[in-house]
């Protein structure tokens, strides 16, 4: 069956003067990461970029009228896919080389999948069933023709490391579980916390290639702790404190008592 091709591949909302979210929403939920943009007075953070269909740089050239840093909070495709499009990128230093030299059989079409594999991504709330979009960004787009391709590594950073914007500092906290090199920024002075997939208000991923249920387990002790106003997450809507610890709590009750 014939797709349908999209308006407009990235939809986007304003958060503050400084913040704006954008998103893919011909994406399917599981894939559908969120791509935050945060305006500093010297330079810019683009923090994850989406699956890398269509240009995100050209989406956003608005935007984008500084120099920007390009922040991948881990290393799965729905967050690095547009970083080949960025000067300047950072990522923690564990998994540097996924975005260097990405690696994989990455498809947009169901049946190509690992049977396993979809059963095991299948959860509640990211169903999937037909073709991993909805619509095409342009006429004669190959599903089977997407790949991530590799991205210029700038900056590999650490636990304690900070990310200077001028008028912003954001401390990155290491948070694995998720996947080996997940990261978090933390915005100490306004109770902000950019958490990738370290946490989200869905059902959390534990069980993938590279993840670890023992360091999810620490990541949530220590991120129901954070004295955090609001987390921007890597997919699904942002959520304050008592949600935080309502999520964490959760996934504690559920892994330590497995």
């Amino acid at each position: 069956m014939a797709m349908k091709i999209a308006e407009r591949w990235f939809e986007r909302r304003r958060i503050d003067d400084d913040i704006t979210l954008l998103w893919e929403p011909h994406v399917v939920p599981l894939l559908r990461c969120n791509i935050w943009h945060v305006r500093g007075r010297e330079r810019d953070l683009m923090i994850d970029t989406g699956m890398g269909i269509a240009s995100l740089k050209q989406a956003a050239s608005d935007l984008l009228q500084k120099a920007v840093t390009a922040v991948a909070t881990h290393v799965h495709a729905d967050h690095i896919g547009g970083h080949h499009e960025f000067e300047d990128c950072l990522i923690h230093g564990s998994e540097a080389p996924g975005l260097s030299h990405p690696t994989g059989d990455y498809t947009l079409v169901d049946e190509d999948f690992d049977p396993a594999d979809l059963s095991r991504l299948s959860v509640p709330g990211y169903p999937v069933a037909g073709p991993m979009i909805t619509a095409i960004p342009y006429a004669g787009y190959d599903l089977r023709s997407y790949r991530v391709r590799p991205a210029k590594v700038t900056r590999k950073v650490e636990e304690g490391d900070r990310i200077d914007l001028g008028d912003r500092s954001f401390e990155v906290l290491h948070l694995p579980g998720h996947s080996r090199g997940s990261i978090g920024l933390w915005e100490a002075a306004t109770g902000i916390l950019f958490s990738g997939d370290s946490i989200y208000d869905g059902t959390l991923l534990d069980d993938l290639p590279g993840s670890s249920i023992a360091d999810y387990v620490r990541t949530m002790r220590r991120l129901g702790e954070l004295p955090v106003r609001v987390v921007h997450a890597g997919h699904n809507p942002s959520f304050g404190r008592e949600r935080l610890r309502e999520l964490a709590d959760a996934y504690l009750k559920r892994r330590e008592t497995a």
